[in-house]
C-alpha cells in the first residue's frame, strides 16, 4: 500500500495571478486539505511583505467567520489583506464597512432609510432606459465591426457608472470623477487601473485608501453635500446631507463607500455574468426563450463570478477554526469565490446552473456586513440581463477576456463577445 502525500497549501495571495483567472484549482486544493490555511505575504508590485494570513475557502467557514463578528472583527485592522499603516487605520475605522457592531448597524440604519419604494421604482425605470440605450449602441459598434464588440467599454462600465450617479445625485458632469475615483482604489494592485500618481517621491506605492490619497475626494463630497442642502433632490446625497445624525466626516466616508463599492459591485459582476452566459450558449438560449427564470439566474451567474474575491477580519480572541487554533490579533481572510464552489454546499458546483435553488452564494457576504446594496446590484443585473436577451439573440465570446490584476476585486477589463 502506498500513503498518499498531502499537497502543499498553494498560494492564493499573488494579485498577478488573478490576471489569469481565478485559480479555482487552488481553491480546491486548500478546500480539500487545508480549509484554514497559512498564507506568506510577500513584498509583491513593490507593495511591501506582511505579517501573512488564514485563507478560509470552506463555505460553512467563510459563513461561521462573516457571522461572527464577536470573534472576527473588521474594526481592528480594517477589511483588507494588506495592513493600512498605522498612522491611517483610525481614519480607515470610520467607514461603516470596517466597523463592528452596534457602531456599524447605527450608520447601516441611517442610510438604509434613503432607499424608499418611491427611489427604487424611480431608479429600476431610468437603468431600464439606461441598458436599452447602451445595448443598442454596443449593437451599433459591432455591426460596424465585423459583429464584434467590448461589452465592457461599450455597455458595463457606463450602466453601472451612470446608475449610480443618479442614485447619489452627481451632476452629469461630474460623472467621470466616480470612474476615476473607483479605478485608482479598486485598481490599486494593476498597473492599467492605478493610474499617475500612484507612487511617492521615493518611488514605492501610495496607498490609495490614505487620508491625503482621499483629499479630492472627500472635498469634493462636502461640496456637493453643501449644494444638496440648498438644492434638494430625490437622491441619497441629499437624505445624507440633511440628515443631522451624520457628521461630515460619516457622509465623506459614506461617499467613499458608496462610491466605490456602490459603483464597482455592478461593474464587476455585469461582465462576468455576461462572459458566463457567452461561454454557456445553451444556457443562453434557454434564459432568452424564457425557459428560465431571470431572478435565480442572476444569483448564478453571481455564485459563478462574485464580484469581490477576498474580506479580511481580525481575530479579536485567540480561538479555532476548522481544527487550526487562531490567535488575537491573526489576520483571517474569506475567500468568497472558493466558497462558492465547494461541493459541500453546491451540488456540482463547476455547472453553471441558472436555475439552481437553493442558491446559499456568499458573493455578497453574510452576517451583519453582508453588503447593503445587494438588492439593488440584483435588480441593475437583472434589467441588464433582460434588455441584452431582449437585444442580441446570440452572444459569443471574441477573445478572452482581459481581467484585473487583484486579489479583491473579481474585475474584467475587457469582454469581446461576437453579436450575431
Amino acid at each position: 500500500m502506498t500513503v498518499r502525500e498531502t499537497p502543499p497549501a498553494p498560494d492564493v495571495f499573488d494579485p498577478r495571478q488573478y490576471a489569469a483567472g481565478v485559480p479555482y484549482a487552488a481553491y480546491r486544493v486548500l478546500r480539500d486539505h487545508h480549509p484554514v490555511a497559512w498564507q506568506a505575504e510577500p513584498e509583491v508590485l513593490g507593495w511591501p511583505a506582511g505579517p501573512g494570513f488564514w485563507a478560509v475557502t470552506r463555505h460553512a467557514d467563510v459563513v461561521r467567520v462573516l457571522k461572527d463578528s464577536a470573534a472576527y472583527s473588521s474594526h481592528l485592522g480594517a477589511t483588507q489583506i494588506r495592513d493600512p499603516a498605522p498612522g491611517d487605520l483610525p481614519f480607515i475605522r470610520r467607514m461603516m464597512l470596517n466597523q463592528d457592531p452596534p457602531d456599524h448597524g447605527r450608520l447601516r440604519r441611517l442610510v438604509s432609510r434613503a432607499f424608499t419604494p418611491g427611489r427604487i421604482e424611480r431608479f429600476t425605470a431610468l437603468a431600464g432606459e439606461r441598458a436599452r440605450t447602451l445595448c443598442a449602441r454596443a449593437v451599433a459598434q459591432a455591426r460596424a465591426a465585423d459583429g464584434t464588440v467590448d461589452l465592457v467599454a461599450a455597455v458595463t462600465d457606463d450602466y453601472a457608472l451612470l446608475n449610480l450617479a443618479d442614485l447619489l445625485g452627481v451632476p452629469e458632469s461630474d460623472r467621470g470623477l466616480l470612474l476615476h475615483w473607483t479605478r485608482r482604489v479598486i485598481g490599486y494592485q494593476d498597473p492599467d487601473e492605478a493610474g499617475p500618481g500612484r507612487h511617492d517621491a521615493t518611488g514605492r506605492p501610495v496607498d490609495p485608501r490614505s487620508p491625503a490619497a482621499l483629499r479630492d475626494m472627500f472635498a469634493y463630497a462636502q461640496r456637493l453635500a453643501d449644494h444638496k442642502r440648498h438644492h434638494p433632490a430625490d437622491d441619497v446625497l441629499t437624505v445624507l446631507a440633511r440628515h443631522g445624525e451624520l457628521d461630515d466626516a460619516e457622509r465623506e466616508m459614506f461617499f467613499f463607500l458608496l462610491t466605490v463599492a456602490g459603483n464597482d459591485t455592478v461593474r464587476s459582476a455585469a461582465p462576468g455574468g455576461l462572459l458566463a452566459l457567452a461561454e454557456h450558449p445553451r444556457a443562453y438560449e434557454r434564459l432568452r426563450a424564457g425557459e428560465i427564470e431571470l431572478a435565480p439566474a442572476v444569483d448564478e451567474l453571481l455564485r459563478w463570478h462574485p464580484p469581490v474575491l477576498t474580506f479580511r477580519r481580525t481575530a479579536a480572541r485567540d480561538t479555532e477554526l476548522a481544527g487550526r487554533p487562531i490567535r488575537a490579533g491573526d489576520k483571517v481572510v474569506v475567500f468568497h469565490a472558493a466558497a462558492n464552489r465547494d461541493e459541500r454546499a453546491f451540488p456540482d458546483p463547476d455547472r453553471l446552473d441558472l436555475s439552481r435553488t437553493p442558491n446559499p452564494h456568499v458573493s455578497f457576504g453574510d452576517g451583519p456586513h453582508v453588503c447593503l446594496g445587494a438588492h439593488f446590484a440584483r435588480l441593475q443585473l437583472r434589467v441588464l440581463y433582460r434588455e441584452v436577451l431582449r437585444t442580441i439573440p446570440r452572444l459569443r465570446p471574441a477573445g478572452p477576456p482581459r481581467r484585473l490584476v487583484s486579489h479583491f476585486i473579481n474585475g474584467i477589463k475587457s469582454l469581446p463577445v461576437r453579436v450575431d
